[in-house]
């Protein structure tokens, strides 16, 4: 029997299992429905793709780099909870996707599922496998790779993985070279969380929303409406102080900001620095998690009894 594309999202809709693993076992039961359910199951993949309906908002953030530090990216894989997250060989997995992401040329996550895992073994079929082995949904929610003429790059990964911050640093000096600064850097964006590099780097439309609501609390604040404006502006560049990671007060240092102290530690080593880009990822940001009632769970278990 012929195995159409039909047949094919057919079998998709009915076990959640991926495109190629429905086609490979309609090829191999010559097209029988029923018995490529069978096989899937038996080779756990519609068990493990079943999973991906539950929340996955844990997991871990890791960062992988090029020997020169010229080539950087950051990765975020998500479990449904921070105990998979400390299991040794999830943790194994994710570090080798950081891996596999910075050597490959993909530039989103449908791409990267293509890229081979090990021998013919893709990432889609590998994170499969990984599911049912643990146990849990997984997801590889996002990356990023940076690689920018001229730049060279570092990070920070704290609290075990919940936050990756890479941090490019525009300078002719060596990855060794800038290797204390950059990591002070990714550290301060791990920890005030900006959100833009500088003041040329702000949405307009972010600009617009903050001055439009800045206004108004001036305005019920009583102040005359002829002063509103000069009023919002003055709030508006302070906050921008405190949203441009550049203009952030350094937090090893308050007499300086981000700025001026890698500027200061390029002189130090006769070579000039400048932040050129950061990307910050924390672990399930964004990710409505599902809170569980847990008293209300029990009594609904006791009324089923």
């Amino acid at each position: 029997m012929a195995v159409t594309a039909q047949l094919v999202k057919e079998l998709r809709e009915m076990t959640g299992a991926g495109m190629m693993d429905c086609k490979k076992v309609l090829v191999e039961t010559d097209g029988n429905i029923d018995k490529a359910v069978e096989l899937l199951r038996e080779k756990g993949i519609a068990k493990a793709e079943k999973k991906a309906g539950r929340v996955a908002a844990e997991g871990l953030v890791r960062t992988a780099f090029s020997a020169d530090g010229k080539q950087a990216v950051v990765i975020e894989v998500n479990s449904e909870t921070d105990f998979v997250a400390k299991n040794e060989d999830f943790q194994k997995y994710v570090e080798k996707l950081a891996e596999l992401a910075l050597a490959s040329d993909a530039g989103d996550v449908e791409a990267f599922k293509g890229v081979k895992f090990d021998g013919d073994t893709t990432v889609e079929a590998a994170h499969t496998n990984m599911v049912a082995t643990i146990g849990e949904n997984l997801t590889i929610r996002r990356f990023e790779k940076k690689a920018e003429p001229g730049v060279v790059y570092t990070g920070y990964i704290h609290g075990n993985g919940k936050i990756g911050v890479l941090v490019g640093i525009k300078t002719e000096a060596s990855a060794d070279e800038i290797q204390v600064v950059g990591k002070d850097v990714a550290m301060q964006v791990a920890s005030m969380s900006p959100k833009f590099l500088d003041e040329s780097d702000v949405d307009a439309d972010f600009i617009a929303e903050e001055k439009r609501i800045l206004a108004e609390q001036v305005r019920q604040e009583g102040k005359p409406e002829n002063m509103v404006d000069k009023i919002v502006e003055g709030k508006i560049k302070k906050e921008l102080k405190e949203y441009c990671l550049v203009e952030q007060k350094f937090v090893k240092d308050n007499e300086l900001t981000v700025k001026k102290y890698v500027e200061q530690a390029g002189k130090e080593i006769g070579k000039d620095m400048t932040v050129a880009s950061f990307v910050r990822y924390e672990v399930g940001e964004g990710i409505e998690k599902k809170e569980d009632d847990f008293a209300a769970e029990v009594a609904s278990m006791s009324a089923g009894k």
